[in-house]
């Protein structure tokens, strides 16, 4: 990632263009009682008997109109990039708006809609417009769309969960969804499996999800931390991406401020500017 990023959303999607997604596995040991665990009861993981209430915890989206997020983010990719400050503007269902600065300079400024994404490098004079397609095949995932992107910034469960598919357990430290089917994902360019595990607090607050490629070390997880309530919505303080594979990179981003006022939100792209295709 030797240039600017055009847009923080596309941070994921970006650095992974590289590495084809992926996460932490478990090495089947949740499925193993070991002499620790009886010493340690509330590391056992058990059936969790009222499904119904964690799947509404966890399923049902946030009521808002619109929600303003500050935020610092500082990218590990091997190369050097400045601590950015991020202004993320998302109108629910509609759009995402985002703004890069860098030493008090807008270096990038993006734009996403249910119909794709755009943005723009002002550093280097490029931009970009993609469709979610296209950035499944790249990322050879399929369930990359605008409401994942909305759940992935505000900490909520943006893979398919199902009872039959998934198999649910609790422990002191709080929930446990672990796929029991490898999830098949079919891009255009070939098929891939996974194996996703996610974690949730007693309070049912997203701590992580793990998504692992089963046949290559292709690892990706997304972690949550510092929840708070904000207007009568939970959301996090901290955003961490970890990406592994032929090259790692990592990205955090720390929410300073939660505001729901509207603001406006500008994207326009000078005629002097270069398309360019992610790659």
């Amino acid at each position: 990632m030797k240039k600017w990023i055009p847009l923080l959303l596309l941070l994921l999607a970006l650095s992974s263009c590289k590495t084809k997604n992926a996460v932490n596995t478990d090495n089947g040991q949740d499925s193993i009682i070991t002499a620790e665990d009886k010493r340690n009861p509330k590391d056992v993981n058990e059936p969790v008997r009222d499904k119904l209430t964690f799947y509404e915890h966890v399923l049902i989206p946030p009521k808002f109109d619109q929600i303003k997020i500050s935020s610092k983010v500082n990218v590990e990719t091997g190369s050097f990039v400045p601590t950015l400050e991020a202004t993320t503007y998302i109108e629910n269902d509609k759009k995402v708006w985002m703004n890069l600065r860098a030493v008090f300079l807008n270096v990038a400024r993006g734009i996403a809609t249910p119909e794709g994404i755009k943005g723009q490098d002002k550093v280097n004079k490029t931009y970009i417009d993609s469709d979610f397609e296209y950035l499944n095949n790249l990322l050879n995932v399929n369930f990359i769309d605008y409401k994942s992107l909305e759940k992935i910034l505000l900490g909520r469960t943006f893979v398919k969960i199902s009872d039959s598919q998934f198999t649910l357990t609790q422990n002191a430290q709080g929930y446990k969804m672990t796929s029991n089917i490898n999830q098949k994902i079919v891009t255009d360019e070939k098929n891939r499996e996974y194996k996703i595990v996610l974690q949730y607090d007693t309070n049912y607050d997203l701590l992580s999800v793990n998504l692992k490629d089963v046949l290559s070390p292709d690892e990706l997880e997304i972690s949550y931390s510092g929840w708070e309530e904000y207007e009568g919505i939970r959301l996090p303080k901290n955003v961490k991406i970890i990406i592994k594979g032929s090259k790692s990179s990592q990205i955090l981003m720390e929410n300073t401020k939660f505001d729901f006022s509207r603001m406006e939100t500008p994207y326009s792209v000078p005629s002097s500017y270069k398309k360019i295709e992610i790659k």
